[in-house]
């Protein structure tokens, strides 16, 4: 987009564009969302920025009205396949946090100073910068749902000391942390204790058919590690994670939020964008960063559903199914090694696979009881399982957020046992493809429904759960979903 249209988004308030760009005002010093309900500012004031943490390097503080930190990411991290597209997906799941931006150039096969070079010229702000944004994001999330010292939030925000932790809330938000927890929104309730979870909104843009992706969660849920309770409309997904700190239970609910006031209706609300809400349970406070991309992924939060609808729409084939669905997604997976392995063995083998293999949570949580068993623990299975686990544990087949689409799927049909139909599936959902055409299936997945093919399979899968093309786990390769 060109500055005249940006600057149409940010006076016209449309929502639609949040997280595609951040504008900032030189006069107030204040970045915001393109649908910030402040007085528009005067065009010669304003300048635009790809991400948070560009205007966060120019000197800007973040809006605490609009609270820009909050809004869905960028689709075109999910689109792009090149090294700006998989490092944006890797800072996402905390990889410098963890590793460092030594350990993203590695993960990137690229330098670090390459790394640091290309996503600088791109997006105005290296790895660092990029991590430091997130960090700031988290732990104000912390300080404004939870109780948790203050001491506490920083580390598990991911800060290297309390000290770099108060500068960079001053920073960001121009308060200090004590003054930003004050600052929180009131919602009714009191704040949450760790052992009741942290609440969290997990924000989308556009229209969301959330009923459409609890029904295919429900459809493959396993026993021991997901759930899936209530009635249609008002449903809980809820499940276990492995994370790298340690385990987590999560969940999610399929109701649509009530609009605020003099937001109009309901439908209203989910027109303009929305959230679902979550509750996070940790047993490490420093995997929630981690948690919540994974749970963005798996519910495909970050998507631009008026693009998808737009190409989609025109085809003649798919038109009324859009029209019946708008803003239908491409559901990911919580865990894309969990996932591969349900896609190869299908639903009935991977239950046996938790109960013999799963790690046993230190306390049920209801029905839930396991986390699915790491590659490590099943490369001694015969056959394709086998061959899979061993690629995954030692590295030769990555499925991480960063992955090299291409690359991991070259490895997964080098792989014994895997056809073409199940490496497809696991492109299309354990790394959130969005344009993967399933062979084999018996509707046709023509190439004008580029770049959102698999956008295309899932409102065929959508509109009867008879058909697996959109991912639902079958019991076997190829066979119909149980």
């Amino acid at each position: 987009m060109d500055a005249e249209t940006r600057y149409e988004a940010v006076r016209s308030r449309d929502a639609r564009f949040d997280g595609e760009f951040f504008f900032a005002v030189e006069t107030t010093g204040i970045y915001c969302r393109p649908s910030c309900p402040a007085v528009t500012p005067k065009r010669q004031n304003v300048r635009y920025y790809t991400t948070a943490a560009a205007a966060q390097t120019s000197g800007f503080r973040a809006c605490r009205r609009c609270r820009p930190d909050a809004v869905p990411g960028s689709a075109e991290w999910n689109v792009r396949a090149d090294v700006v597209g998989r490092a944006m997906r890797m800072i996402g799941d905390g990889v410098v946090d963890r590793e460092g931006v030594p350990g993203l150039a590695v993960r990137l096969g690229y330098s670090a100073r390459q790394v640091q070079r290309q996503l600088t010229a791109e997006l105005g702000a290296g790895p660092v910068a990029l991590a430091r944004a997130q960090r700031a994001h988290t732990a104000r999330v912390l300080l404004q749902t939870t109780d948790l010292p203050i001491t506490e939030i920083a580390f598990a925000a991911g800060f290297a000391s309390v000290r770099q932790f108060n500068d960079t809330i001053r920073a960001v938000y121009a308060l200090t942390p004590t003054a930003l927890r004050a600052a929180a929104p009131k919602r009714g309730t009191a704040r949450a204790t760790p052992a009741a979870g942290i609440p969290l909104r997990l924000a989308h843009r556009g229209p969301y058919q959330a009923g459409a992706v609890f029904d295919l969660l429900a459809h493959e849920a396993l026993d021991g590690i997901e759930e899936v309770t209530g009635d249609p409309g008002d449903r809980t997904y809820r499940r276990t994670l492995r994370l790298p700190y340690g385990t987590g239970i999560v969940a999610v609910r399929e109701a649509v939020p009530e609009p605020a006031a003099g937001a109009g209706s309901s439908a209203d609300a989910l027109h303009r964008g929305g959230w679902l809400d979550a509750r996070l349970h940790l047993a490490d406070l420093r995997d929630l960063t981690t948690a919540v991309q994974r749970l963005r992924r798996l519910f495909d939060l970050d998507a631009d559903p008026y693009a998808v609808d737009e190409r989609l729409g025109a085809d003649p084939q798919l038109a009324p199914l859009v029209a019946a669905r708008p803003g239908l997604r491409s559901p990911g997976a919580a865990d894309p090694e969990e996932f591969a392995v349900r896609a190869l063995v299908g639903g009935a083998a991977a239950e046996r696979l938790v109960a013999r293999y799963g790690k046993a949570l230190d306390a049920a949580c209801g029905v839930l009881t396991h986390v699915f068993p790491a590659p490590a623990d099943l490369t001694g299975e015969p056959g394709p399982l086998g061959a899979l686990a061993t690629a995954l544990a030692d590295g030769t087949l990555r499925l991480d957020a960063g992955a090299d689409r291409d690359e991991a799927a070259a490895a997964l049909l080098a792989l014994p046992g895997m056809d073409a139909r199940t490496a497809a599936l696991i492109r299309m959902r354990a790394l959130g493809d969005p344009d993967v055409a399933l062979p084999g299936g018996p509707e046709r997945t023509p190439d004008s429904w580029r770049p959102w093919r698999s956008y295309g399979r899932c409102h065929l899968w959508s509109f009867s759960l008879r058909d697996p093309s959109c991912g639902a786990t079958p019991d076997a390769p190829g066979s119909a979903p149980r």
